[in-house]
Formats: C-alpha cells, structure tokens, sequence
C-alpha cells in the first residue's frame, strides 16, 4: 500500500491528475472517500493507497477544495468505460465539529 498525506496547501489540479492517473489503472476497482482518508482499493478489495488529508474540516476553504477535488475525480471515475467505482461520504458529520 502506498500512503499519500496532503495538508490544506495541496492543488486541487494536481491531486486530481495524480487520483485520476491511480483510478485509470486496469487493477483498480473502488475509491471509498470517507472524510480526511481516500482509500483506493483493487479487485480484490486490498488497499492499494491511501490518500490522507491532513486538513482541519472546519475550514471552509479546505472543504471546498476538497468538494471540487472529490466532484473532479468522481467525473473521471464515471466517464472510465469500466466497473470502477466510488463511494462518497466526504461531508460526514464526524470530522466536521
């Protein structure tokens, strides 16, 4: 598994392009996007990254990069002519104080 820790400094476009490229890979099946810990798993459901977002949720700015991130890797995910897939609970109620 590789580990990816982003803090609230990261770019949008450049995090996109580097899900993006992890999602494209025919071994990939399921993006589980649950608040800070984006996990990417294969066929097998193995953990095959793990994007964390060391940010603080209750910055608004932060949210919302991290709300274009999510709706700009959901559009590739769903325009792959594949099963590849997401499940998305980013607003989760638990890391938002």
């Amino acid at each position: 598994m590789r580990e990816i820790y982003l803090d609230e400094d990261f770019d949008v476009d450049e995090v996109t392009s580097q899900i993006n490229k992890v999602m494209s890979k025919w071994s990939i099946q399921l993006l589980d996007i649950n608040g800070p810990n984006w996990v990417v798993y294969d066929y097998d459901m193995d953990v095959k990254y793990l994007f964390q977002f060391q940010v603080d949720f209750n910055d608004i700015e932060v949210r919302i990069k991290l709300e274009d991130l999510k709706l700009n890797v959901i559009h590739h995910i769903e325009s792959l002519k594949d099963e590849t897939t997401y499940r998305d609970n980013l607003a989760n109620s638990v890391f938002i104080n």
